[in-house]
């Protein structure tokens, strides 16, 4: 692409259209390596190993990215492909390490739905999580749903009640233990023709949910620390997998202790509460910061249109925007 000082022809800036280049899937990445699905849908897929061209830059390359190959697109041992170009997005799951990070990291591409991994039990429901996931599942465009682990160890009947009102899926699962493998079916359901990401914290299951669904997956699991009721990363790049019978796909992640959003307009992080927006809608005056004296939100809630704890997820997410501790 760039002869030497001594070669015979000159520099360009034109680069080759690639015209003929195998469309793919990536599937997982590993440092610097990407595992690529090629010709994905045809009848005719195979799984190649890639790395990323020179004149992609620093443009990055994730999971879930459709993406175009050259090179050796076979497949076989010891074989390299080079993405060439990546595919525009239909969406993409952004995070930051925390409200004030100018750093935002893309985990994956192109999924439509956003699949909220919680346990009931060991270690304890995180609520304020749960909503910051939702603030970027809305951001994303991506259709939230809320996997409830663990209903074998507490019942999941408050924490189904309280997002209730915001009108997106809530399941309930129990795994292994004396109970078996569960019902997954309505689960299955919610996946079934989709791109779904799951994404939660260190140590609620994430990864022996992806083993129930996709028997031959063969994910890593561990067991959450007894003292400090915090789950170990098992996981530790984000794969995708697709679902038994070509019924979708759905992408597991690695679990994360915090879930920036300093990507996000905090304008827009109202509309991630749906039982309090109406009323901001409605009670607020102009450029509200819902902190002020004259806020509605407090009598909208003291009336009963949405729970006190809501009121306080958001006020506390919207300071930690300005720096201040959550």
């Amino acid at each position: 692409m760039r002869p030497g000082r001594r070669g015979s022809r000159p520099r360009t800036r034109r680069r080759p259209a690639h015209e003929d280049a195998s469309a793919a899937l990536v599937i997982a990445v590993d440092r610097g390596r990407y595992r690529c699905l090629a010709d994905p849908g045809t009848g005719d897929e195979r799984a190649v190993t890639a790395m990323r061209a020179r004149e992609l830059g620093r443009k990055g390359v994730v999971v879930g990215d459709r993406v175009a190959l050259v090179g050796d697109v076979s497949g076989a041992t010891d074989t390299l492909a080079r993405i060439v170009r990546v595919e525009p997005r239909s969406s993409a799951l952004r995070r930051t390490a925390d409200d004030t990070d100018p750093f935002e990291r893309i985990v994956v591409a192109n999924a439509d739905r956003l699949v909220i991994v919680t346990a009931l039990a060991d270690p304890e429901p995180r609520p304020r999580m749960i909503d910051r996931q939702l603030v970027a599942a809305y951001d994303a465009g991506m259709d939230p749903l809320l996997c409830l682990t663990k209903a074998d160890l507490a019942d999941p009947a408050e924490l189904i009640a309280e997002y209730a009102p915001l009108g997106f899926p809530c399941v309930a699962t129990r795994i292994g233990g004396d109970r078996g493998d569960g019902d997954l079916s309505e689960l299955r359901r919610h996946l079934s023709g989709r791109t779904s990401v799951l994404v939660g914290h260190s140590g609620v299951g994430k990864s022996t949910l992806v083993n129930a669904l996709v028997p031959d997956a063969e994910r890593a699991v561990g067991n959450v620390n007894a003292v400090t009721g915090r789950g170990r990363h098992t996981s530790s790049s984000a794969i995708a997998l697709e679902l038994p019978g070509g019924d979708g796909w759905i992408i597991d992640t690695p679990g994360v202790r915090s879930f920036g959003l300093a990507h996000v307009d905090p304008a827009n992080v109202i509309h991630a509460f749906e039982d309090l927006a109406e009323g901001a809608a409605e009670r607020c005056p102009p450029q509200c910061d819902h902190f002020q004296d004259d806020c509605g939100l407090d009598g909208w809630v003291a009336e009963g249109h949405a729970g006190g704890a809501r009121l306080e997820s958001l006020r506390r997410l919207l300071a930690s925007r300005e720096g201040e501790p959550e």
